[in-house]
């Protein structure tokens, strides 16, 4: 419990950072969180969110976790990917990496990172 404690700390101690390093755009996040915008800034200032509210913002800029689906649920998806497939719903792989490699390199160019 003590491990779990010292990273909440960590965390809300380094929020602005967390934040700032986020792929997401502040009023992305300042959106979800449900903080009107001058109260999320004085919260950020004085890092002073609460548990809820941390759990809330790490939601938004974490990447979707994996969750076990069910195999009706995974046999459900299966079925919607086949009906794409066959009305026309599908990307070409190479628009798809093209798009994807551009996006990336906006982001790294934007925020100097990579």
């Amino acid at each position: 419990m003590t491990a779990e404690i010292e990273k909440y700390i960590e965390i809300q101690n380094n929020i602005d950072e967390i934040l700032k390093n986020s792929p997401f755009k502040m009023s992305y996040i300042i959106e979800k969180s449900g903080i009107k915008k001058p109260t999320f800034f004085k919260k950020l200032k004085e890092k002073r969110f609460t548990p809820e509210e941390l759990l809330v913002i790490s939601k938004t800029i974490e990447p979707k976790q994996w969750r076990n689906e069910t195999k009706e649920e995974i046999l459900e998806s299966l079925k919607r990917s086949e009906e794409d497939f066959k009305n026309g719903r599908v990307h070409d792989y190479k628009d798809v990496m093209e798009a994807t490699r551009l996006r990336l390199e906006k982001y790294k160019n934007e925020n100097k990172l990579l």
